[in-house]
């Protein structure tokens, strides 16, 4: 079955080569076999796992079916995986079993002898079973038979490798399921031969680059093995392996080529480092380039040629992976790198040649990418590529520099013979690219053939290369402007190119390039006579300091001398920026808070940093101002504008440390803010995103603003109101020029505009940032009186301020004010009066005396003399008389006895100091109107009386409370009986000595009440104490006594009242709850007086007699009063009269108990006029009255009823009737003698619950 030999073709390089597997034994079955075999195979991916833990990959396996050679089969030391074959198989569909012994047993064994003969280990011997045969032999053995004498004859303990194909050809379920179990036999078989021998391949090629340290070791050789891998690789369509091995070698060439350059050199290096001879660019429009791979193999190749090679297969392998991307900027890398390898392995290149050679390779790149790409992508991603473009044109620009292209009397003999020998290191145009319009070639010849040709092709190449890079295509555009107007003289072009490069210089911030440029700038504007522009330039140049110290007078001078020279016209100016000429770096008022009255001086300090390098003279320096109103002629006071206005006077201007705006490092931060968008209906999410709320503020053009070497069109304001300064010499460096001025007219005056003028050269900073004003006012004589205390007090001499403000009044010798003495305010004269005169800005002028004269109705004080605008201070002592507010007679507090417990709660509480105003008018000599003033003073003491009883003997007490927070030192207490009565003695209790009160403390003074006869009904008495500060020695004058004026009423003991509670008979002390007799006595203690005769007084036969109610209340809860507790009794009107009343009472609690209290009121009748009926609480307790015996009937309890009938009665059958009245007997007149006694109750004997009242 053996064909005849062939010749072996040559191996093809390219990405159709596929795994090799050889077919023996019957080729016309094979051949039917094929095409469904070829399509079957790569359709289902296997996982391909890898040695050295690297990760598992799924790959779709192809493989090149080819006729099994024995010259196929590999020899010895061969390397070549493309050519290997990696699976042997044997076809036969033989089914009888003499032909198998006959002829396939034999063919079988000597395919398997040569397989062992050269190691393949690899096969499979595949049976098709045909049923159509089947049927025309009768004697045939059943199928497998066939298959298990193959598998006993070649596969003995490889079963496996022996696989049966049923009807191949057929579209059954049957041969489906046989052609899966074939494929999946031939996928794993070759992926295991696959796998075994690419690694031992990769072994060999480590050990191989393990020897690269050894002697005669070469990289070219090395190269080819491991470049074999990535075949292997790229046939398996695995790109990124394929890649790896290429950056490897990549890698390994450039370590060697640096340490070569550091002096340890390898031997093999020296075939890299030949001249070179052919400079055609890159290429790569082949996925292989056979010719240069052949030299490399032959160790023939140049640097460029290895680089050049390797980097096609870079690329090739990159476009496959769609990252044509990279495939720019890897470009880039490598052409910058290449030039500084040949520098380093100091290779011979003719010039110009590497400039060829770099802008074909980039074009070559650029053209090969456009091809990949479609004109939407290479428009969004002009990012990758303006690199490229970029660098092209610089080459381009230094081969027209080169070959005589860009100078003035174009080239010359020996720049045309340098351009003959630069074409012709091309050598002739590449086969792939010579129907091509516009290849690399092509271009780069028609460059070099002539001037136009040559400026053409490089303004194709910067408008290429300006889309998203506006400053790089502006600053090839200038270089080439720059020389076109050299060489044509038309500096106009150049001027354009200069302004818009210089403009995105500005914007990015490249400071040296902005320098560069605006000097070239500076030399087209003087040859197209722009003034203002050049003297403009001319002044940004002078104060930059990249310049030299020379560069920099230079144009300072080309200022000056302009200046200097006189003009056509006179009053032409040219106006420029200032922050070119000087800085503005702050600014001083005088005075500091920059407020100054009419008439007044201000003046206005200001430092400037001048930029040039050389003094300048600098004729005027002007500020302009702007006056304004405020609305309705509203004029701000001194001390209004004091508190408004900075303290320090000095303002700081911004330092400008670049002339170009910020760049973008800059922007302002992001601010992302979450957005949610939901549905109304269910409230699920729809949508969700993130919103930039400052997108206006980041997305703004940097570089649409105007340049700043654009004429400056700033305009020059006139006005009324300017600050001028003539004849300054600015040095370089700070200055401080200093403005002066009077103010004239009340306002606001802004500072808007600074410039100064050198000759007609004005320059001007249009507006001052931070707003600078200052303020004039115009103010009226004021008079403002305060006390320097945080409150003036009673009694005690204090001090008061006297404020002047004499405003645009001028204090003459002989003004005075006179004020108008109050009745109770003192104005106290001393002889040592002094008067301040101060400045508006409170600066000292004068001390002086002060006279002050005083009458019975007017104090005059002479003012001293002032200029306007000052103020006058003095101080003046007043006092004010002291006396506490006048208490009625009706007051709550009079004749009441407060207990101390009480007291002390008042006390407690805090009381507020009482006030007293006192008005002055005061005439003052710049107004014919009086100014009133009202000082309050505070009465330092609160002053409260009782009236104290024991029995029928009485005594006042006066309680004097310090509620300010001096400490005061009383004498000489003393209370007086204002009525002049005769008969009644107030006999003092008090101590003689003077007494200490503290602030927020009390003191207590008591007199005892003695009368011979019959005392009055009313009391009106005045209390006086005399006090001083205790802090302060002796006073200059005396200081009148403290008075307090009160009256009391009704203070004569008329009723004595004593209650008694007797235990249960047969017991010694009353127990809880049982049954004790209470006995209260009311005693009348006197006659008939003056204060019975009202209402109740009734008269009979043969005495007097009044109705009172008593009542019987226990407030404390510890007596239960059984029956009734209260009654109207009818008492006579004579001494030591007495009714008793008895009831029974239950104690509550076990203890020593306090009695239950016996009020006693007054009963007037209905037709009372002048009685006051009480709250129904305070007199009745109980639903009835106890009414005494000897009481008229008509006077039963019926008639007074408990709290609730009195409203019933009130409200419905007792509705429109008169009721009778109760009048509280006042304090004085009712004596409780039971008040304080306490009674012993022990506990009952069944009590389980001991209770005891503690009080």
């Amino acid at each position: 079955m053996a064909a005849p030999a062939e010749p072996l073709p040559p191996v093809i390089y390219t990405m159709e080569n596929k795994p090799i597997v050889t077919c023996a034994g019957d080729q016309n079955l094979f051949t039917s076999i094929y095409p469904t075999l070829s399509q079957q195979l790569p359709r289902e991916p296997m996982e391909w796992r890898r040695s050295y833990g690297r990760a598992p990959k799924m790959i779709h396996l192809e493989s090149n079916f080819v006729q099994f050679k024995e010259e196929l089969l590999p020899k010895e030391g061969n390397k070549a995986l493309l050519t290997f074959p990696f699976l042997h198989i044997y076809w036969t569909e033989c089914c009888d079993t003499e032909v198998y012994k006959a002829t396939v047993k034999d063919d079988l064994t000597k395919w398997q002898n040569v397989l062992k003969a050269h190691s393949s280990v690899d096969w499979l011997i595949v049976v098709v079973e045909n049923d159509a045969k089947k049927k025309n032999k009768t004697n045939i053995l059943p199928r497998t038979s066939i298959v298990d004498k193959i598998r006993n004859d070649f596969c003995n303990k490889q079963s496996d490798r022996c696989v049966v194909l049923s009807d191949p050809l057929k579209d059954s379920s049957r041969t489906q399921e046989s052609w899966n179990a074939f494929l999946t036999k031939l996928r794993t078989s070759l992926l295991m031969s696959f796998t075994k021998n690419l690694g031992k391949f990769e072994d060999d090629m480590r050990t191989l680059r393990e020897k690269r340290t050894e002697p005669g070791w070469s990289f070219c050789d090395y190269f080819m093995v491991q470049e074999e891998l990535a075949f292997v690789f790229e046939m398996l369509q695995q790109f990124e392996d394929a890649l790896v091995q290429y950056d490897e070698l990549d890698a390994l060439f450039s370590q060697y080529v640096v340490n070569f350059g550091a002096g340890d050199g390898a031997n093999w290096l020296t075939f890299f480092c030949q001249p070179v001879k052919s400079w055609n660019g890159l290429i790569l429009r082949k996925p292989i380039d056979m010719e240069k791979r052949e030299l490399i193999q032959r160790q023939e190749a140049t640097l460029l040629d290895l680089r050049s090679y390797l980097f096609s297969r870079q690329c090739t392998l990159l476009l496959f992976l769609q990252r044509p991307w990279e495939v720019a900027q890897r470009a880039l890398e490598l052409l910058h790198n290449c030039v500084q390898e040949l520098k380093l392995l100091e290779v011979s290149v003719p010039p110009g040649a590497l400039d060829c050679w770099v802008f074909l390779s980039c074009l070559e790149v650029l053209q090969r990418i456009e091809g990949c790409c479609d004109r939407a992508q290479i428009d969004s991603n002009i990012a990758h590529t303006v690199g490229l473009w970029s660098y092209a044109t610089e080459k381009l620009k230094s081969l027209g520099y080169l070959c005589g292209l860009v100078s003035e009397k174009g080239p010359n003999s020996e720049d045309l013979n340098r351009i003959v020998d630069l074409l012709a290191g091309l050598g002739a145009e590449r086969p792939e690219t010579a129907n091509t319009a516009q290849s690399p070639y092509k271009k780069l010849k028609e460059a070099l053939s002539s001037v136009e040709a040559f400026e053409k092709h490089y303004l194709v190449s910067i408008t290429n290369g300006s889309q998203g890079r506006t400053r790089m295509a502006q600053c090839h555009g200038m270089g080439l402007q720059r020389v076109a107007g050299r060489r044509k003289k038309s500096p106009q072009k150049a001027e354009i190119y200069l302004q818009g490069a210089l403009k995105n210089y500005l914007a990015e911030g490249w400071a040296l390039p902005i320098t560069h440029t605006r000097k070239q700038l500076a030399e087209c504007q003087k040859h197209l006579g722009q003034t203002e522009n050049y003297l403009q330039t001319s002044s940004l140049l002078a104060s930059d300091h990249h310049l030299t110290e020379e560069e920099r007078k230079h144009f300072c001078q080309e200022i000056l001398s302009f200046a200097s020279r006189q003009t056509d016209s006179p009053g032409h100016k040219i106006v420029l920026p200032l922050h070119c000429f000087a800085q503005l770096r702050d600014l001083h008022f005088t005075p500091s808070n920059a407020v100054v009255h009419v008439g007044g001086v201000l003046s206005v300090e200001i430092t400037m940093c001048s930029q040039m390098p050389i003094p300048v003279y600098v004729e005027q320096i002007a500020i302009n101002v702007h006056f304004s109103i405020e609305k309705n002629n509203y004029r701000k006071t001194a001390e209004w504008l004091t508190k408004h206005k900075t303290s320090n006077g000095i303002i700081n201007f911004p330092v400008e440390t670049s002339p170009f705006p910020a760049s973008q490092n800059n922007l302002p931060a992001l601010e992302l803010y979450e957005m949610f968008e939901r549905s109304p209906s269910d409230n699920s999410l729809n949508t969700t995103g993130i919103i930039c709320k400052n997108v206006h503020m980041l997305l703004r053009r940097q570089e649409s603003s105007a340049s700043l070497e654009t004429p400056s069109g700033v305009a020059l304001e006139d006005g009324a109101h300017v600050l001028k300064c003539s004849g300054v010499t600015l040095e370089p460096g700070a200055n401080r020029i200093t403005f002066r001025t009077q103010a004239k007219e009340p306002g606001t005056y802004t500072l808007r505009q600074l410039r100064a003028s050198v000759g007609p050269v004005w320059f001007v900073l249009p507006h001052l940032s931070p707003r600078v004003q200052y303020d004039v006012y115009s103010q009226e004589p004021q008079l403002h009186v305060e006390p320097l205390a945080d409150s003036l007090l009673a009694g005690i001499p204090q001090k008061v301020k006297f404020t002047v403000t004499t405003g645009h009044y001028t204090v003459k010798n002989g003004d005075s004010l006179q004020l108008s003495n109050a009745e109770a305010m003192l104005i106290l004269c001393h002889a040592e009066n002094r008067a301040v005169i101060y400045s508006n800005t409170r600066e000292k002028a004068s001390d002086v005396s002060l006279r002050v004269q005083s009458s019975d109705k007017v104090t005059s004080i002479s003012l001293p003399a002032a200029p306007a605008y000052h103020m006058i201070e003095f101080e003046l002592e007043v006092l004010s008389l002291p006396s506490a507010p006048v208490t009625g007679g009706d007051s709550s507090t009079l004749g009441v006895t407060e207990p101390h417990r009480k007291h002390k709660d008042t006390q407690k509480a805090g009381y507020c100091m009482a006030t007293t105003d006192h008005k002055v008018s005061i005439d003052c000599p710049w107004s014919i109107y009086s100014t009133v003033i009202a000082l309050t003073f505070s009465v330092p003491f609160r002053t409260t009386h009782s009236l104290l009883s024991a029995g029928t003997r009485k005594y006042i007490q006066v309680c004097v409370q310090n509620l300010s927070e001096l400490d005061f030192q009383l004498s000489d207490g003393n209370l007086v009986d204002t009525g002049s009565s005769g008969d009644l003695q107030l006999v003092p209790l008090n101590t003689k000595t003077p007494q200490h009160i503290y602030s927020k403390q009390s003191v207590f003074f008591v007199w005892e009440l003695k009368w011979t006869r019959e005392p009055p009904p009313s009391l009106r008495c005045q209390f006086s104490v005399g006090f001083s500060p205790a802090s302060e020695g002796r006073l200059s004058i005396p200081l009148k006594p403290y008075t307090y004026e009160f009256q009391v009423e009704n203070f004569f003991t008329l009723y004595s009242v004593r209650a008694e509670i007797l235990p249960p008979s047969g017991t010694e002390h009353c127990r809880t709850g049982s049954l004790c007799s209470l006995e209260v006595s009311i005693t009348r203690l006197s006659d008939l007086l003056e204060v019975d005769k009202d209402e109740a007084l009734t008269e009979s036969d043969d005495y007097f007699s009044t109705k009172l109610m008593y009542e019987v209340v226990d407030n404390s809860s510890n007596w239960a009063v059984c029956g009734k507790s209260s009654g109207v009794i009818s008492m006579p009107v004579a001494a030591q009269a007495t009714h008793r009343v008895h009831m029974e009472v239950m104690p509550l609690f076990a203890g020593y108990l306090p009695l239950p209290d016996v009020r006693l009121f007054k009963y007037l009748p209905h037709h009372s006029a002048h009685s006051s009926q009480l709250d129904a609480d305070s007199w009745i307790e109980n639903d009835s009255l106890s009414v005494d015996k000897h009481v008229d009937e008509q006077l039963d309890s019926g008639s007074i009823k408990s709290r609730g009938s009195v409203h019933s009665a009130s409200s419905s059958e007792h509705k429109g009737l008169p009721m009778p009245r109760l009048q509280a007997l006042p304090p004085g007149q009712v004596f409780n003698s039971s008040t304080g006694m306490q009674i012993l109750v022990i506990p009952s004997k069944d009590d389980h619950v001991l209770e005891v009242s503690v009080t």
